[in-house]
């Protein structure tokens, strides 16, 4: 167990149906890592008619946590649940709760999104600026089996995003396949390469199914949400940070957030 293991899995919640596939997911996590899955409701009261609602909309908002725990209990059976309400915007607070989490999950869509947009602006903004991984979860049931998929390039980032994908795989049991898209150069050179760089990895895991492949393609995200069918989650690296998302991701991790078939995870 990692010392990000006894920190709390963090899990935004709406009424949203990517909501409730996020908790769903985040459950699921949570009893795997022997911790709490923590709910997070931010309330946000933009005019004084709807502050003067206030009991009502606390029971409102009482009532939809008590579902999402509901929903989470029902998933995972046996996971610690804990509620929490704050006050203030939802991206704010969800990267406040990142500095002490060991995972932030998110719906691709939440209430109050851009109709239409392919990814939700909260989804976005927490997923380029958290101190945590975050995994952002599309408006279905999660997927529970298939292999874990990472990218891997010459980034550091990657490099963090390929260690993720390893503790997850050790926890679940699941397989990793490991996918590093190029488009100029020798394959057989860029297969070499790639299994020279996970021979540590592979030592550090020896009970894990690793496999790798170096593939032509000039579309890394497209690379990674086809490798494999069937993947139950794909996890890339960031570029750092700054005051533009969309830049911090890069155009690998926003295409995957907004396209894949399956959770993705974005790792700092």
């Amino acid at each position: 167990m990692t010392v990000s293991a006894t920190r709390p899995v963090v899990a935004g919640v709406d009424a949203s149906a990517a909501s409730f596939a996020a908790i769903r997911w985040a459950a699921n996590e949570a009893r795997l890592r022997d911790t709490t899955l923590r709910l997070l409701h931010a309330c946000f009261v933009e005019d004084t008619a709807a502050r003067d609602d206030g009991e009502l909309l606390l029971e409102h908002v009482h009532r939809r946590l008590r579902r999402s725990a509901e929903v989470a209990r029902e998933w995972a059976p046996g996971v610690r649940v804990e509620t929490v309400v704050r006050l203030g915007l939802a991206v704010d607070l969800l990267l406040a709760e990142s500095a002490d989490a060991a995972l932030v999950v998110l719906g691709s869509h939440g209430l109050g999104g851009l109709r239409g947009a392919l990814i939700g602006s909260v989804a976005l903004r927490v997923a380029a600026g958290a101190a945590c991984p975050v995994v952002v979860v599309p408006g279905h049931r999660p997927a529970t089996g298939g292999p874990i998929v990472v990218g891997l390039d010459a980034s550091a980032s990657s490099e963090h995003a390929l260690g993720f994908a390893l503790e997850q795989a050790a926890t679940t049991g699941a397989p990793v396949h490991v996918v590093h898209a190029w488009h100029t150069g020798d394959g057989g050179t860029e297969q070499a390469d790639l299994t020279a760089r996970l021979a540590s990895w592979v030592r550090k895991y020896p009970d894990l199914a690793i496999t790798a492949h170096a593939v032509r393609d000039r579309s890394p995200s497209w690379a990674l949400a086809n490798a494999v069918p069937d993947a139950r989650l794909i996890v890339v690296g960031t570029r750092g940070r700054g005051p533009v998302a969309g830049g911090l991701l890069g155009s690998t991790g926003n295409a995957l957030l907004a396209h894949a078939p399956c959770p993705v995870a974005v790792v700092h």
